[in-house]
């Protein structure tokens, strides 16, 4: 396996790890007990790291989600908590769903630990252009070690989420076009996204026809180049996230996508990444 394609398996392998605090009813609770409903624990959470976000701020940052919808969630956010008790409730909630897993029971985790924790800090000598992930690299390390897993991959997604935004700006490619990109893939239902980020119908429909006279769909399917463009794209970001995992050596990366396999496989067979 190259080294690209084995830092992607790392990543991907290990990223349960951080995406079920988006699922989990730890979240929901500790955000609801805060005066936080619906989407804006969400909102408020994922961007707590920035201060007191503004929903502009979010927009820019987060990409794919309809405008209105951040702005409705997050009025009068901040009114309700301030940002470090939303901190401190996401990593609550974080480290009680892993540990509700089974996740601090696992052999390997001190070595996956290890590992993880240098790539997120060579990531963190690169913050420049990477908002999202500079903000949450200024946070400091938890102490517990199901915490600094949970911390290690979470800077490892934001910097990888920053690099795609970017991939996908120099390609032309909003938000909204990059959903339906995704859709067209065959990956996730159209329905899901559309009804998780909010976009209305018709703003929807009028951005597949724009990547249609784009040449990028096929009808409702990707198109050769739309193929192309989005195998670019992934791949692009891939590339920039290298940055992070080269740390590791070609040894340190297959071990660290060798071991991630069952810490994201324990996420997942424990239902935390069951919305619910």
């Amino acid at each position: 396996m190259s080294p690209l394609k084995t830092a992607r398996a790392a990543w991907r392998r290990l990223e349960p790890v951080h995406g079920m605090i988006y699922f989990v009813p730890e979240g929901r609770r500790r955000y609801a007990d805060l005066g936080l409903s619906g989407r804006a624990g969400y909102f408020a959470s994922r961007s707590a790291a920035f201060g007191r976000a503004s929903a502009e701020l979010v927009i820019s940052t987060f990409y794919n989600f309809n405008p209105d919808f951040v702005r409705r969630a997050l009025h009068g956010a901040w009114d309700a908590a301030t940002p470090q008790q939303v901190l401190d409730a996401r990593y609550a909630a974080a480290e009680e769903a892993l540990r509700r897993a089974g996740i601090h029971e696992l052999p390997a985790l001190d070595e996956v630990l290890a590992l993880t924790r240098r790539a997120a800090e060579a990531a963190c000598e690169h913050p420049q252009g990477r908002p999202l992930f500079a903000a949450h690299a200024a946070l400091p390390w938890p102490e517990e070690p199901v915490l600094q897993l949970w911390h290690a991959q979470t800077l490892l997604r934001e910097f990888r989420g920053d690099g795609h935004v970017a991939c996908l700006l120099s390609e032309g490619v909003g938000g909204l076009e990059a959903l339906i990109l995704h859709a067209a893939s065959g990956e996730i239902p159209a329905d899901v996204l559309k009804s998780t980020r909010a976009w209305p119908e018709e703003e929807w429909a009028d951005a597949a026809e724009r990547l249609r006279g784009r040449g990028l769909l096929d009808g409702s399917s990707l198109s050769d180049d739309g193929v192309l463009l989005r195998r670019h794209i992934e791949d692009r970001t891939d590339r920039l996230a290298l940055l992070a995992y080269a740390a590791l050596g070609d040894a340190g990366c297959e071990r660290l996508a060798e071991l991630a396999d069952s810490f994201g496989r324990t996420v997942v067979e424990a239902g935390l990444l069951t919305f619910g």
